[in-house]
């Protein structure tokens, strides 16, 4: 019974792991990470400059502008149609009385 339960366990961490390490197919290449690091260094940002107290804020800043030159709008996502508000919807003064006094 013990052996049984080590197959188990053993064949559910390796179903596991193969899982975890699932990705697309598409791989980016040493020449397409090279281009990027140019591309951000163009806009500004020079890696290993020694001024970490800025790191997010400058990274993002500099893909911003490699984003904005590349004629990118948003890193996330297509373009959005339509709207969206939040809050409770308008209840003429009417209505209200119908529902809530008696």
């Amino acid at each position: 019974m013990k052996s049984l339960i080590k197959a188990v366990v053993i064949v559910a961490s390796l179903a596991a792991s193969a899982t975890v390490f699932a990705q697309s197919n598409s791989r980016i290449t040493r020449e397409q990470v090279r281009a990027e690091l140019v591309q951000l260094q163009q806009a500004g940002y020079h890696v290993g400059d020694g001024d970490q107290t800025r790191y997010p804020e400058a990274i993002q800043a500099a893909q911003a502008r490699v984003a904005a030159r590349n004629g990118e709008t948003s890193g996330y996502g297509g373009s959005v149609v339509g709207s969206s508000q939040s809050g409770r919807p308008a209840v003429s003064a009417a209505d209200w009385n119908a529902m809530y006094s008696r």
